[in-house]
């Protein structure tokens, strides 16, 4: 049984890559629209090849995935999306259960890898590098302004991966909330469970597997008083971890 999800990984990072290449032109028509100032061209490519290709690859993976809670997101103006991180499927995930792809506030390494980092920047992707304090001040300011232009982001504010048990979370820095608070973009928190156990709870081999996403609704930061503000990274943390408990007892 084991070779059996050794091929279904193989045929993932098969697939992840092949299609990268296989619409290798259509990704420089995107960024030479991107070059010229063309946004609606960008914003068309990425719309439809973005979603197309993260489906794709959780299909190969052998994921089901349920998504909730659609219309508790906001239908005009830009909003922050905020989800708990436990594994690297978590972002194709965001990219195929929201309203559509949005840019995310991605680890530096992200940025190293070929073709990908390409599509993660037509996508309007900001990357930091964790340890670097004034790098992450700046990256946490990139991001304000995608919002201020009108775009919806994606951060999730653990900053890492939890490895604890399914259902917790860990703690929700307060840095990627600014994002919002700056903008007065609403936060929209997002419950993923069952991730972990698609990849790195089998030693990052693929399994096939459920995952159920929870979209909450909104929560306005506009005219947020200064103590509102400081409790926003707790109260959007126990607002996703109690929608993972009430999933907990649903499916038990």
């Amino acid at each position: 049984m084991q070779i059996l999800y050794i091929l279904r990984t193989i045929a993932m990072y098969v697939y992840m890559f092949g299609y990268m290449l296989l619409f290798y032109g259509t990704l420089r028509r995107a960024e030479k629209a991107a070059a010229a100032g063309d946004r609606e061209t960008v914003r068309q490519i990425v719309n439809y090849h973005i979603p197309r290709w993260c489906r794709g690859l959780l299909r190969v993976a052998g994921v089901k995935m349920t998504v909730e809670g659609v219309e508790n997101i906001p239908a005009s103006g830009p909003v922050v999306f905020v989800g708990n991180h436990r594994s690297y499927f978590d972002i194709p995930i965001m990219l195929v259960a929201l309203d559509h792809p949005h840019g995310i506030l991605a680890k530096e390494e992200l940025a190293n890898i070929p073709l990908l980092s390409r599509w993660m920047n037509l996508l309007g992707c900001v990357y930091v590098k964790r340890e670097d304090v004034r790098g992450s001040l700046q990256a946490l300011k990139d991001a304000s302004d995608v919002v201020k232009n009108g775009e919806s982001f994606t951060i999730f504010p653990e900053g890492t991966r939890y490895k604890g048990v399914e259902g917790g979370a860990g703690e929700f820095k307060a840095g990627a909330f600014r994002i919002a608070i700056k903008t007065g973009a609403p936060v929209v928190p997002v419950a993923i469970s069952g991730a972990r156990a698609l990849y790195e709870d089998h030693g990052c081999i693929v399994r096939p597997g459920s995952v159920r996403v929870t979209i909450l609704p909104a929560i306005r930061t506009a005219g947020m008083k200064k103590e509102e503000q400081t409790q926003l990274p707790q109260a959007v943390r126990q607002n996703i971890l109690a929608a993972m408990s009430r999933l907990g007892q649903t499916i038990l």
